[in-house]
């Protein structure tokens, strides 16, 4: 998909399955902070039933997941974790493993992200829900030049207790002002 300085997206594979698992068992409790599926994901195949799924919303137009390639080598995932298609918006998710955090990777992975939504996906709004607790992720969307909307109270529930999640959003032709 897109190409940045050693930094690469593509589409998750079934290939990736067993890289993509160790990655996310690796980063296992620095993940739990924030995500919700870790403690489902318990083994590569787990993971392959992700990446299967994931590949038959890809076809239904519903979900993009993308790999981030740093090197060749597997350090995250950003998508499009709901494609509403009638309405041309999309609701991104993303994670990256903790010893990548801190460069910029996750924000160019975003933006390539976004940039793709609005060029070849057809969306006209695209927005990140992030529970208000995540600095980090909430530092990406503002890097993003998304917009803080409001507040969901209690809208993700994370193992033993609800979250507040901040709506952030961009639209299309904001983000076509920003490329000026």
């Amino acid at each position: 998909m897109t190409e940045l300085p050693s930094l690469v997206l593509r589409l998750l594979r079934e290939q990736d399955a067993e890289e993509l698992f160790l990655q996310s068992d690796r980063n296992r409790q620095y993940l739990r902070n924030w995500m919700p599926w870790v403690d489902d994901t318990k083994s590569a195949t787990d993971t392959l039933d992700f990446i299967r799924r994931a590949s038959k919303a890809a076809t239904d137009g519903v979900q993009l997941h993308y790999a981030i390639l740093l090197d060749e080598k597997l350090v995250g995932v950003v998508g499009f974790n709901r494609i509403e298609k009638n309405n041309r918006c999309a609701t991104m998710g993303y994670w990256l493993a903790k010893a990548q955090t801190g460069r910029g990777l996750m924000t160019a992975a975003v933006k390539a992200l976004i940039s793709e939504g609005f060029r070849q996906v057809g969306l006209n709004r695209i927005d990140a829900r992030v529970a208000t607790g995540n600095r980090a992720s909430q530092a990406v969307c503002d890097r993003a030049d998304l917009k803080k909307e409001g507040v969901l109270r209690e809208a993700e529930w994370l193992y033993d207790h609800y979250v507040d999640l901040t709506v952030n959003s961009i639209l299309k032709s904001e983000w076509e002002e920003n490329l000026l």
